[in-house]
């Protein structure tokens, strides 16, 4: 008796993107489309109601719930279902929230070399993929890498153009502290003032305000890849 195929379902508001990830599946061996479907709460909906072994699922979306508090909905009441995370944006912090969520995996769309059905297979597998495809990623004269996650923390505020004070206040740190973090980050990546520091940051995606994240703005994309 030949295997169950795993059943998909495709959550993603970019219809090129949605067709790029119906005919990754739909030629993969052991997979079958279940449904692909625009928002994020649709996919809480249409769970109550059918049956899917894995998701993917886009972090932003311009309308609606995002991906990752959809992800907490669905893992809530579908333990057992698996979830990957996608998204065309190198802001690594989301990778944290989906590990804290229980989502299975997180696929970076733009970087790295792992394609969608290496991860897909890894996960029902029973691997965890999250592999941080970002490191590399530069900003100014930094890799990503060599920021801390409390400047990453600063950056995220900042690019919101914070001044000192609304960042201490964010962060729960003193002013003295922010300010700090800033001149480090002015150190690190070349950058001659926290202007130029904010807008590059915003440009790069390195990090993304969560503010902006459930505002569902959504990062450009060039197309060349999967959206």
């Amino acid at each position: 008796m030949a295997d169950a195929l795993t059943r998909v379902l495709v959550v993603d508001d970019h219809a090129i993107t949605r067709q790029y990830f119906e005919s990754t599946i739909n030629g993969t061996p052991g997979y079958t489309l279940a449904a692909s479907l625009a928002l994020a709460e649709e996919a809480v909906g249409w769970c109550r109601e059918h049956e899917a072994d894995l998701i993917l699922l886009d972090v932003l979306m311009q309308q609606g719930m995002d991906g990752l508090t959809a992800a907490g909905v669905l893992k809530r009441e579908h333990p057992d279902m698996k979830i990957i995370l996608t998204t065309s944006t190198a802001e690594a912090g989301w990778m944290q929230k989906a590990q804290a969520i229980g989502a299975e995996g997180f696929w970076f769309k733009n970087y790295g070399d792992c394609a969608l059905p290496e991860v897909m297979d890894r996960v029902m597998a029973g691997e965890r993929f999250f592999q941080d495809e970002t490191a590399s990623l530069t900003l100014g004269k930094a890799k990503r890498a060599d920021l801390t996650a409390r400047e990453l923390d600063v950056l995220r505020v900042l690019t919101d153009g914070a001044t000192n004070e609304e960042i201490a206040d964010a962060l729960h740190i003193s002013v003295n502290t922010a300010r700090q973090h800033i001149t480090n980050l002015l150190e690190k990546t070349g950058y001659s003032n926290r202007l130029e520091l904010a807008v590059n940051a915003a440009k790069a995606n390195i990090v993304i305000s969560e503010q902006d994240r459930m505002n569902h703005t959504k990062a450009p994309w060039d197309g060349r890849n999967q959206s």
